[in-house]
This record gives structure tokens, C-alpha cells and sequence, in this order.
């Protein structure tokens, strides 16, 4: 490779420095680039497919000098320089990639499609917080339980959104639980016991696997099973402490403690994880404040919110049934429904809308307006696609509402990979985004078109989703900062946890940052040696992070997808940490190859800032190493966090050209009034 280099040199310099001359110094009309030879041409195409399959191998700094060196000898192509955008973009170097593909578009290549690519990452790189409630939601669909003659349930009072992208819905009215895929189509129903359920209200997922459901007119609240099939019941109808007269809305907190909205009895009735009573409150006794008709609880941060939908009121308490402070007063919001916690704030379902109230605040605003239709929004909850559905209990029907970004800007689609190993027979590996970068989870066959070279794929299907993996691959990077020996058995505690939260599947490696990042072993989780970790990198006062975690991404380009990057820091930042890749270039890194961050601090205090902006943006979180959950419950995060790779397989139709020709590949999706698309290639083996 380095005599090819010093070969070429002269012609190398020679095209980049007349590149340079017409796009910067020259006026378009004084500069002409010399048609390229047939000979420069070949040796183009040849480095063109060398940069190609090391893309797909996921080594992109190799593809990106290939990629250059065939813009070298046919300067200013504009596939190349969509590829070297592409090469930019995975490995973290967002404006670099913006540059190219701008020349490509300039050149009058990629049409709509790249120039839609282009804003969209702008877009992206726009200093915003990683969730924004100002968004509003407008309506993008509607499951109606009528369609022709046929009534498929009745009366939606409650939503159950799951992590693969389907979701409950508790029918009032047919006396059932239904359950739809992110389509909106019907996959099971459930009716509960023998003797069936007697008005299902609320349906809730508990920390310990299952499913509750309020049943408002037996006064009671049935047990399932993840997958819906009865297993038993607590309470009875009441007056008495554990019993009922009309449960509705139910919330669980962080202990597995569950609260029940009483309303016949006008209180909140506590029960343990096992489904024994232990209290209840807000009979206006000891200054806690009178419900006359409770209804939404939701559990945030430690407190226990509730709301009256008489008065309108809504109500903070700890989580003993103590008073705390009045978030709402009376006359806020009458006719208040459901409420839940979605990402520190409450969303809550009013009449016709769905409101976000600010537990800090208290104010008050719109995310959904269904106008002055005849409706009644019993329930507003998020799913996982970053929808709100919303069960209208009036209109017969469950509503869809999308952000009004994301449906003017559609879906983002990103062909990662293509494996055309075993030509004819080749697999796509695609990722699904919305605008803002949030995975969509759940499509199905049905949601895909792939087509090659604009024509329909053969023998197409759906290999594999990473929402429905249930495994996955995590590294585990260590601070190796002149005072981290001192934290060694809270770091050889840390990967007992995660190690033995595995499970023994996946691949668990660990790296350590030190002033050289060093790979200190990899392998199956349950491996001995975790126990008795030393690590083999030394503690340096020049240890370096931004190495450290460019190599702990570079191991998880072509690894499970469901893969994340655990940090154990000591609560320091170098002063060499950021100096070689810069805080935005290795949030990108990760985003752009979807790998979730994990602080976790080795002692008491709060992280550093650039530490818990990375685990932000890329949907991770920040830990205490002893916390009291212990650390088992990253690895359960990351096993239930949306997921949007999608593998696709087909039999090609075209001709390889013994592996010299680039054969185009396009992936279409379609999710109710949204889609997006991606247009690549790629080489068949050289026969």
C-alpha cells in the first residue's frame, strides 16, 4: 500500500490541487478539469470497490483513504463523494460528510433523496435537548373498532404500549384486551379468566413481568402473564383496606409498590409487589387533601402523583401516602383522565387533549388537540416510536398523533451494510430512524420495499429485527485516571454485575483508558476472570477518554444490534480527554452506528457534564456504581430500548460481472403517513 502511495504522489497532488483551484479560486468558467483517462478510470473503479466492501466491513478510516484515492485519479465524481460522505458520517465527522455530499448535489447527482439526507443531519446537529416537548402532535391515523359491517372491540378506555412497538388496548365495551402491531393490525385478543372480564379499565406493566388489569365493575384487578394468559386476581368489593368499589387507573413505583385510583371508595389504595394491601390515602385526614373522584397516578423521581377529575386538581405525595404539595389547584384541569411519567414530565389525557404538565413547574401545555369533534380522550400515553395514542372512548376508536417535525421530514433510512458473500443470495442491513434520531421499532415485512436498481426484489423477506434480540453485546470502558487503582473493587464489582446480568449471552469486553487505550479481554460474559480483574493498562494522569471510547466503538461497528458502550469513571475529565476527537464528533460516532452510552460513577457525586450529555443523546443514563437496585438494570435497559436495525434478504437478478459491476440497492419504508428511503450498492465476490 505505501509503494502504491509513493507511485501515485505526484498525480495525487496534481488532481487534489487542481480540485482545489475550481472550487475555490477560480470562477467556474476560467477552470476546466481534464477529462480523466481510460486508465485512471479502471484504477478508480478498482479502489471504488475496494473502499465499498470496507465499508460494509465497518472499517471506515480504511474506506475513507480508498475512497480518496479514487477521487484522486476522477476528481469531483459525485457517486465517490457520496460515498466519502457516508464513510464521514458512520465514523463520527458529520460536517465533513455535509462538505461531500453538498459537492455531489452540486454536481447535480442524488436529486431529492440526498438533499433531503443533507438537511436532515444538519438539522440534527442543531443544539437542542434530546427530547423536545415543545413539538406539537398532530393526528397521522386512527384504528376504528367499525370497519364495514364488522366490529372488531368497542369502547377503548386504556393503551398499553410494549417495547416492540405493539400495544394493548383495554376494550370497555367488548369486555377484552386487544393487542395491534405498530400497523395497527389486530395479533391477539384476551378475555381473562373463565369468566371472563367485567369492564376492564386500566392496564399497567409491572417490574416483575406482568400485566395488571383494573377490572372497574367486578372490583378487582386480574394478573397476566406477559403474554396476556390469566393467572390470578387481588381485591374485592369494599369498604376495607385492600378491597374495591371500582378500580381504575393504576401506577407502579420504583420499590413495585402499585397504586390503584379507588373511586367508589375516593381514595388511592397501596399494595406490595406480592399484591397485599398496605395502605391507602387522600381521605383529607392529617392535611392531605379530599379526592372526590380520584383518577390519573403516575410515579416520577421518587413521588406519587395523583388527580381528581372533579376539581381538576392534581396532587404530589411520597411515596408512604404523605402529603406533599398541591402541583395543580382545584379548577386546572376538570375532567382529567389518565396520567403517566414519560421522560420527567407527566402526560396526561383532558377531555379532547393530551397535556404535558412539568412536576417541577407545574405548567401547563398542549402536545395533542383532537378540536371540538365529538371525542373523549380517556387515556394519552407515548410508545415507543414517539407517537401518543390516545383511546377515545366517544369516538369508538384509537388516535395516532405524530410529531408535525417528523411527519414534514418523514423517516430517516440508513443501509449500513450489504452481504453479498453468497451471491446471488444477498442481505441488506438497514437502520430506521425518525428525524430526531429515535429508532423505530416494530416494523414488519409489510413496511418494507426493496428494490435493485428500481426494480422488485426477488424472493424478498424480513431476516431478522433488533427489537426482537435477546442478547446483546456490551464493552466496558475503565477509567484509567492517575487515582483510579482506587477504585478497583468497585470496578471488579461492576463487571460481576454485568457479567452475571448477561447471562452468558453475548460477547462482554473490556478497555481500558489510559494514556494508550488498551483491550483488556473479550469473550463470553461468564468468563472467571472478571472476578479477579487487574488491569493490565497503567493509571496515568495523560489517561486518554476519546481514544479509549473510539476504540471501544470501532469493536461494536459489526456486533449484536442491541450494543453499548458502560463507562466507570472515576467523576474526572482529562485534560487530554477531548483534545483528539471532540465531545459532538464521538456523541455522532456512537448515534451514527446506533450504540447507546452508559456512565456509571465510581463514587458518590454527580458525572461531569460531558459524560451525561453522551448517554443523553444516545438514550443511555448515568448510575452510581452501589446504587441499591444494583447495576443489573443497564443490561435490562438495553435488551427493552427501541431498536431500528432491520435485516432484509433477497436472490439478485442481476448480472455481477464476475464482481467487477456496482449493483444498486434501494430500501423503501412505510409507517402510517410517514416513510423514508435509501439508495446504495454494492459488489458481488470477484469470480
Amino acid at each position: 500500500m505505501k509503494g502504491d502511495f509513493t507511485k501515485h504522489f505526484p498525480k495525487l497532488f496534481f488532481a487534489f490541487f487542481t480540485l482545489f483551484l475550481a472550487l475555490t479560486v477560480f470562477p467556474q468558467s476560467q477552470v476546466s478539469i481534464p477529462e480523466p483517462s481510460s486508465a485512471d478510470k479502471l484504477i478508480a473503479e478498482e479502489e471504488f470497490r475496494k473502499g465499498v466492501q470496507a465499508y460494509y466491513r465497518g472499517s471506515f478510516n480504511d474506506s475513507l483513504m480508498v475512497f480518496e484515492k479514487a477521487l484522486s485519479y476522477v476528481p469531483g465524481n459525485p457517486l465517490i463523494l457520496d460515498w466519502l460522505g457516508r464513510a464521514y458520517f458512520r465514523s463520527g465527522s458529520e460536517g465533513t460528510a455535509l462538505q461531500h455530499w453538498e459537492f455531489a448535489v452540486e454536481s447535480g447527482y442524488g436529486s431529492e433523496l440526498l438533499q433531503n439526507r443533507i438537511e436532515t443531519v444538519r438539522e440534527r446537529r442543531t443544539i437542542r435537548s434530546p427530547f423536545d416537548f415543545s413539538d406539537r402532535y398532530v393526528e397521522t391515523g386512527s384504528i376504528s373498532s367499525l370497519q364495514g359491517e364488522t366490529r372488531f372491540f368497542s369502547q377503548p378506555v386504556s393503551l398499553l404500549p410494549s417495547t416492540d412497538g405493539s400495544f394493548w388496548a383495554a376494550a370497555y365495551g367488548s369486555n377484552e384486551l386487544v393487542r395491534f402491531d405498530v400497523n395497527g393490525m389486530i395479533t391477539a385478543r384476551v378475555r381473562g379468566p373463565v369468566s371472563g372480564f367485567d369492564r376492564p379499565f386500566d392496564i399497567l406493566y409491572t417490574s416483575g413481568g406482568n400485566i395488571l388489569v383494573s377490572e372497574i365493575a367486578a372490583d378487582r384487578v386480574s394478573v397476566l402473564d406477559k403474554n396476556g394468559f390469566y393467572l390470578s386476581f387481588f381485591g374485592s368489593k369494599g369498604r376495607g383496606e385492600g378491597q374495591f368499589l371500582g378500580p381504575q387507573y393504576m401506577a407502579e413505583d420504583e420499590s413495585g409498590n402499585i397504586y390503584v385510583s379507588d373511586f367508589g371508595n375516593a381514595r388511592i389504595s397501596v399494595f406490595n409487589s406480592g399484591f397485599e394491601p398496605l395502605f391507602s390515602f387522600g381521605d383529607g385526614t392529617s392535611g392531605s387533601p379530599r379526592f372526590y373522584a380520584p383518577s390519573g397516578v403516575a410515579c416520577l423521581n421518587g413521588m406519587v402523583y395523583t388527580a381528581d377529575s372533579v376539581s381538576g386538581a392534581v396532587y404530589s405525595f411520597d411515596t408512604s401516602g404523605n402529603y406533599i404539595s398541591t402541583l395543580l389547584p382545584s379548577g386546572s384541569l376538570p375532567g382529567i383522565e389518565s396520567m403517566r411519567s414519560w421522560r420527567g414530565k407527566l402526560i396526561a389525557a383532558v377531555k379532547n387533549r393530551a397535556v404535558i404538565i412539568d412536576p417541577v413547574t407545574g405548567a401547563v401545555s398542549d402536545a395533542a388537540n383532537l378540536g371540538n369533534a365529538p371525542v373523549r380522550i380517556i387515556t394519552a400515553v407515548p410508545d415507543v416510536n414517539g407517537n401518543i395514542l390516545l383511546a377515545d372512548y366517544e369516538g369508538d376508536c384509537i388516535q395516532i398523533a405524530s410529531r408535525m417535525s417528523d411527519l414534514a421530514g418523514g423517516l430517516f433510512v440508513q443501509i449500513e451494510r450489504v452481504n453479498a458473500d453468497k451471491f446471488p443470495f444477498v442481505t441488506v442491513d438497514v437502520r430506521v430512524e425518525d428525524r430526531n434520531r429515535h429508532p423505530i421499532t416494530g416494523l414488519k415485512d409489510r413496511n418494507f420495499i426493496l428494490t435493485e436498481d428500481k426494480r422488485p426484489a426477488s424472493n424478498f423477506r424480513l431476516a431478522g429485527a433488533g427489537f426482537a434480540n435477546d442478547e446483546c453485546d456490551v464493552t466496558v470502558l475503565i477509567d484509567r485516571s492517575a487515582g483510579s487503582d482506587t477504585y478497583l473493587p468497585a470496578i471488579r464489582s461492576a463487571l460481576q454485575e454485568i457479567s452475571q446480568a448477561m447471562g452468558g449471552r453475548g460477547t462482554l469486553t473490556v478497555i481500558s483508558a489510559g494514556e494508550i487505550p488498551v483491550l483488556e479481554g473479550s469473550g463470553n460474559p461468564l468468563n472467571s476472570w472478571w472476578d479477579e480483574f487487574i488491569p493490565k493498562a497503567e493509571a496515568s494522569s495523560r489517561w486518554r477518554f476519546d481514544l479509549g471510547l473510539r476504540l471501544a466503538v470501532n469493536g461494536l461497528i459489526n456486533a449484536s444490534p442491541r450494543r453499548a458502550v458502560i463507562y466507570l469513571s472515576s467523576g474526572e475529565v482529562s485534560p487530554d480527554g477531548f483534545s483528539h476527537y471532540g465531545l459532538d464528533s464521538l456523541t455522532a460516532y456512537l448515534q451514527n452506528n446506533g450504540i447507546v452510552f452508559y456512565a456509571v460513577n465510581l463514587r458518590q457525586g454527580s458525572l461531569p457534564d460531558e459524560y451525561n450529555y453522551i448517554a443523553d443523546f444516545t438514550g443511555g443514563g448515568s448510575w452510581y456504581v452501589y446504587r441499591a437496585e444494583g447495576l443489573s438494570q443497564i443490561v435490562s435497559d438495553i435488551l427493552k430500548s427501541p431498536n431500528g436495525f432491520y435485516s432484509l434478504s433477497f436472490e439478485s437478478l442481476m448480472s455481477s460481472n464476475f464482481g467487477e459491476a456496482y449493483l444498486p440497492v434501494e430500501v423503501e419504508v412505510y409507517l402510517m403517513n410517514r416513510s423514508g428511503r435509501d439508495e446504495c450498492g454494492y459488489f458481488a465476490p470477484l469470480e
